[in-house]
């Protein structure tokens, strides 16, 4: 039974989380190929190809894996950027854009509260291991009663959003 003015919650699944990821993932990607581009437009054969105008050339160039970036490039842009990004959402927002897109938040697993920056650090360290045998701990969200992966049990978090017809509501331990 939901208290007056409570939000009554059902938990995100497997496939809507997927389709969050995915739309993160591109948003990440048109956010940082054009760092990618101009790092790599700093040297070598790209730089060549481009001050000759060959901007074609130069495109299928770089998507055959043509360019290198500093192994300090390389770091901010594969590891560093994506984390803060992600971190900089998940502890502003209690979100990622795919999951505000499908009104879905990330929140405490005991009390539906917002999760701590301690739970957000742990939830995404925790994507490394949920990875490491086969995906099995991203799978897992697919698998468990509250739509929690590996990361979300590490972190003591679940993902949820308004409750739709016919679904389970979400029952918290504690209220926030």
């Amino acid at each position: 039974m939901m208290q007056d003015g409570a939000e009554e919650l059902e938990y995100v699944g497997f496939w809507l989380r997927v389709l969050a990821s995915l739309v993160d993932t591109l948003l990440l990607c048109l956010v940082l190929a054009p760092v990618i581009w101009l790092l790599a437009r700093g040297g070598g054969e790209t730089s060549r190809m481009a001050e000759s105008g060959d901007g074609w050339m130069m495109q299928a160039f770089m998507l055959q894996g043509g360019f290198e970036l500093s192994p300090l490039a390389s770091l901010l842009i594969n590891w560093i950027l994506p984390a803060a990004a992600v971190l900089a959402f998940w502890w502003f927002r209690s979100s990622t854009p795919g999951k505000m897109l499908l009104g879905a938040r990330i929140v405490d697993a005991k009390t539906g509260a917002p999760m701590t920056p301690m739970q957000a650090a742990l939830r995404y360290l925790g994507y490394f291991v949920s990875c490491f045998p086969f995906l099995l701990g991203l799978i897992w969200v697919g698998l468990d009663a509250r739509k929690q992966g590996w990361h979300d049990k590490i972190a003591g978090t679940v993902v949820v959003r308004a409750k739709r017809l016919g679904k389970q509501p979400v029952r918290f331990e504690q209220q926030a």
